[in-house]
């Protein structure tokens, strides 16, 4: 990326003020990616521990499965899901808050007595493989954060900052060039005034 400048006093104030920005900003930025990486990491740790929970969960319900073809599957359903959102480094993602079940009443003589462990299992599962999606969900938000702060890291670090230091150091070495240029005329033009005067005299 080129920037554009001119070769005057306007110009440098504009790229020097450009540059000093970039320059602040940049730890600012490095920190927030470090923040995000390290929260991408612990999401992906997360993600995978409600996996084999919810594995384990699936193989105790399949350990049972010839039970549940007795259960009354309109006995629970998930009522509400409520969410939450959280700010980390500045990006805003959900989390889960809580997961409402309903579950309908059931005579608990006539019911077979497994019923009770059964709702549990089943609002175990449930909860879990919520709070799973929403943890990918969450992933997903983070890591493209992440990509995004990486990427503004790399334009200031490898384009912009560089970009501006070369303007600076153009500009001013055209500043000098022309100040040199006009100094050097001044004093040949003044020694040439002289020289006319002591010809005259």
């Amino acid at each position: 990326m080129a920037i554009k400048f001119q070769y005057n006093k306007t110009s440098l104030q504009y790229i020097e003020k450009q540059l000093k920005v970039r320059v602040r900003a940049l730890p600012i930025i490095k920190n927030k990616e470090s923040a995000l990486r390290s929260e991408v990491k612990r999401c992906k740790t997360d993600a995978q521990e409600l996996e084999n929970k919810l594995e384990k969960q699936i193989q105790t319900y399949e350990a049972m499965f010839a039970l549940w073809n007795e259960f009354d599957a309109s006995l629970i359903k998930i009522d509400d899901v409520q969410l939450g959102v959280k700010k980390i480094a500045g990006v805003r993602v959900p989390y889960l808050d809580k997961v409402d079940f309903q579950i309908m009443p059931y005579s608990l003589f006539c019911a077979p007595k497994w019923y009770a462990d059964g709702i549990e299992l089943l609002k175990g599962l449930a909860h879990t493989a919520i709070a799973r999606e929403f943890t990918l969900a969450r992933l997903g938000l983070l890591e493209h954060a992440r990509k995004k702060t990486t990427q503004k890291v790399n334009l200031f670090e490898k384009v912009q900052i560089p970009g501006y230091q070369d303007a600076v150091r153009k500009i001013k070495r055209f500043m000098e060039d022309e100040e040199n240029l006009s100094k050097s005329s001044q004093k040949i033009l003044k020694s040439l005034q002289e020289k006319r005067k002591e010809e005259e005299v």
